[in-house]
């Protein structure tokens, strides 16, 4: 009898282990699979407050330099009228 054969596992629990191992994996897969579908969902979700937050700073800028344009086109007018 050699060592191999003291150690090594009856057919039926091999096969059992080769599932269990595929099972393994399997699940392995499919957390990863999650972990990458939450990870996607974060980054469109951060996408989506970062364009809202640029959109905000785009108003912010616009408003001030139309009040800028305005305050300008006043004084031209008032110029013009005299």
């Amino acid at each position: 009898m050699s060592l191999h054969s003291l150690y090594a596992l009856p057919p039926n629990l091999q096969m059992a282990t080769r599932t269990d191992g595929i099972q393994l994996l399997l699940q392995a897969e499919k957390n990863a699979a999650e972990k990458l579908n939450e990870a996607k969902k974060r980054k469109e979700k951060r996408l989506k407050e970062a364009k809202k937050e640029a959109q905000a700073e785009i108003d912010t800028e616009k408003a001030a330099r139309e009040r800028e344009y305005k305050t300008l086109e006043e004084k031209v007018n008032f110029w013009t009228e005299i």
